[in-house]
């Protein structure tokens, strides 16, 4: 068995990304079976047992994580000529009054607030924005089974075997496709869960077996749902609330 960088171990147990456990490390709030490690690429065996101090917990406690209802127009991420990108629309004024709860609007939120996976320029829906390298991980990270779900509006017919595709049996990008789960929902409405999510995934998706999508909502991701949260405002992730 041979030893691994703290922080890689860190990241892969879920505790924080690897740039997290790198500062954590630096102030002295790592323990590696029981023992301060406080050196930058100090290595540690799989099995050993890796604690935060309470100062890490705390600190990690005090980062937001948002459930915004994205509207068509807005990217994900960085900001591209003649669209705003997401995170411009986290102010106080869009905040969601129905889930404000206790909790007020603090612009130290915004520093560091990053989306937690992709939505589509022309689409709409659940998109969530953190400052928690733990929740980016659940959504994202290459081990990740937290399921998305979408409603498709589609047109076209689609071809033989279609819907039996859709669910099993694809490829995008030279590479066969997870397994997913595809339904009608009424005549024109598709409904889409995955574990995964390659760029324009499901308008490729329904191109290949002979429809076209002309609207695209995503409205759950893992537990979290969209629910009656208004197109352009936003709300804080709950303290009673998990992503799986």
């Amino acid at each position: 068995m041979e030893k691994e960088r703290i922080s890689k171990l860190m990241a892969q147990r879920g505790m924080c990304s690897r740039r997290e456990a790198d500062a954590f490390i630096e102030r002295g709030w790592v323990r590696v079976d029981g023992q301060i490690v406080s050196e930058l690429g100090s290595k540690a065996y799989p099995n050993q047992k890796i604690t935060l101090e309470k100062q890490a917990r705390q600190r990690q406690t005090q980062r937001a994580t948002i459930l915004l209802h994205k509207p068509v127009g807005y990217v994900s991420g960085q900001a591209e000529a003649g669209y705003r990108n997401a995170v411009s629309l986290i102010s106080a004024a869009n905040q969601y009054k129905g889930g404000r709860g206790s909790q007020r609007f603090d612009p130290a939120h915004l520093r560091g607030l990053a989306p937690a996976g992709r939505l589509d320029i022309d689409s709409t829906g659940l998109l969530i924005l953190t400052q928690d390298g733990r929740i980016a991980r659940q959504i994202i990270g290459e081990d990740s089974v937290i399921d998305k779900e979408y409603l498709v509006r589609v047109t076209g017919k689609l071809s033989e075997r279609g819907l039996e595709l859709l669910n099993f049996g694809l490829s995008l990008d030279g590479k066969p496709l997870l397994p997913a789960q595809v339904s009608w929902q009424n005549d024109d409405q598709l409904r889409f869960i995955l574990r995964e999510g390659k760029k324009r995934q499901i308008r490729r998706m329904c191109e290949l077996v002979g429809l076209k999508v002309v609207g695209l909502k995503r409205v759950r991701i893992g537990e979290l749902v969209l629910g009656d949260l208004p197109m352009g405002q936003w709300r804080y992730m709950k303290e009673s609330e998990r992503l799986a």
